[in-house]
Order: structure tokens, then sequence, then C-alpha cells
């Protein structure tokens, strides 16, 4: 037994260390490692969690606003400036879906991470003209996940400043599908756009329009138009604005693979597990979390 391990010993003792050049490969294979399993672990499972806390958090000062009777009606705020990007301005209810989604101005990237976003070139709900919502297909909770399964007359219900819209659906399109009639003079349609095809794969866009029954209300001019809306809140967008955070995060995250690579020869590998795990989980996720912003924003 004792020569068994003796020659165990010698075998180990007879192993070269890695060379620079290998330990290199190896951190960059935890680099990828690393973000392969934290960017799926975010689109999946986190981005579900963030988008349900920030329907909460929206939920709860779009209501209290419409209590106060200051939700807003237009671009702008009470004070005459621009309204900030991602603040409330709509409540939409989906009954054939068990849809209820708070809608948000703006539709980059970041802002629909939070939910639906209001196309700001275009009127709010229940204001004459076509008002249009757009919404993730499958990542960040998918809100509008299941649009295709809606029917001709299926009722939308929206809420905002100035009242409850009640919507009927007269029809679902894809890329090539003969558009609608333009929405009468004095009346409104929503329409609501999400990505087409399958979860995380999208293969293009699906609208479905909706008109208003009942009387539209008048509404301030929009302060963006169809010209001046950046590109990131175009559809299928991408938001490049914030690609330093993720230099920033990726430089972090490889000198944490460096220094797990080293620890694992150097100080040991239960040491290793314990503390360059979940370091490395964080800031992984920290960096999927900016990887998610140059990915479409209907995803």
């Amino acid at each position: 037994m004792t020569s068994t391990i003796d020659e165990d010993r010698a075998t180990t003792a007879t192993v070269p260390p890695l060379s620079g050049r290998l330990q290199l490969v190896r951190a960059v294979l935890v680099l990828v490692l690393v973000l392969s399993i934290t960017l799926i672990l975010q689109l999946v499972v986190v981005s579900r969690l963030q988008h349900q806390a920030a329907q909460g958090r929206k939920f709860d000062d779009f209501r209290k606003e419409l209590a106060l009777g200051t939700a807003p009606i237009g671009p702008t705020t009470e004070a005459g400036e621009t309204l900030p990007p991602g603040t409330p301005v709509a409540y939409l209810e989906i009954r054939a879906l068990g849809l209820t989604e708070v809608v948000s101005e703006g539709t980059s990237a970041g802002i629909l991470f939070d939910g639906a976003g209001h196309r700001r070139d275009s009127p709010l709900p229940g204001q004459v003209g076509t008002s249009v919502v757009y919404g993730r297909r499958a990542s960040f909770g998918g809100p509008f996940g299941g649009l295709t399964d809606l029917r001709v007359d299926d009722v939308i219900t929206a809420t905002t400043g100035q009242g409850v819209f009640t919507y009927k659906v007269i029809g679902i399109r894809r890329e090539g599908d003969p558009v609608p009639l333009p929405v009468a003079s004095n009346s409104s349609r929503l329409m609501l756009v999400t990505a087409d095809g399958f979860p995380f794969l999208p293969n293009g866009v699906v609208r479905v329009d909706a008109d208003l029954v009942g009387a539209a209300t008048g509404g301030p001019a929009r302060a963006v138009t169809a010209a001046s809306l950046p590109a990131e809140e175009q559809l299928m967008a991408v938001d490049t604005r914030t690609i330093w955070a993720l230099a920033l995060w990726l430089q972090v995250l490889i000198a944490v693979s460096l220094a797990a690579v080293w620890s694992w020869h150097r100080w040991g590998r239960p040491q290793t597990w314990i503390v360059f795990l979940p370091l490395s989980m964080l800031v992984g996720l920290a960096t999927a979390g900016e990887i998610a912003r140059l990915l479409p924003n209907l995803l």
C-alpha cells in the first residue's frame, strides 16, 4: 500500500506545470464558459425576475399618478420638461392572454428590459392616431410572447392619464401581409409589435392592430417624429450607447478569469471554487446584462 502511494506521488510530481501560453488558453476558456453560462442565465432566468420587479415598481408609481391626476398625457411633464425615458405612461390589459403590463415611454433595449415601451413618435393609447407599443418576445419576461394567439375581436384595455380605452383586435400581420386601411381622422388605433419566430431566434416582426371602441381623445403634439426617432428605438434595434460599460465589465471578467487560473495552480482548488465561483458569476451577470443591450430590442 505504501509503495503504491509513493508511486502516485512520484507520478504527480513529474507532471510539468502549465506553460504561460497554456495558462492563458485556460483563462480564455474560463472566460468563454462564464460568459456563455451567465448570458443564458441572464436571458432566461434573471431577466424575467428583473421584469417582474420593474413592473411592480412601475405599477405602484403609475397607480399613484393616476390617483393624483398627474399621469403624463403627452411628451412633456407638467413643468414643460421632456418626459424622461422609462416613465410609465399607460397600463395594458389583455384578458385573452392573461396579460397586464405597464407601458413605459421609449422603445430602446434598456427601456424594454422593464416591460413594454411606447414608441415616442406616436400618440398615447386613446388619443387620435395610431399608438405603437413595442414588447419583447421571449427575454425579460417576454410580455408580448403570446400576441400571435390573439384573435379578431379580442379586447385590449388601455388605461392612461386620460381614462380607460377599449380596443378590439382587427388583425395580426407579418412582413408582407396587407396593411389595414388607415385609421379614421377622429379615431384611434393601437398597434402592438414584437419579434416573430422562435423564442430568442427572431426571423421578422409581427404586429397586432386593434381599433378603439368609442371616441378618441386629443393630445399634445409629439416632440419626436418618425424622422428624428433615435436609431436605438427603431424596430429590432440595438443600443450601443453604453458599450463603454461592456468594455469595462469585460476587463474585470478577464482579470477575474486570469486570477482564477492562477489560484487554481498556486492556492488550491477548494479555495478557488469558494472564492472565484460567486465572483465570476456576479461579474459575468453584469457583463451579460450589458451584452443584452446589444441584442435586438424585441428579442
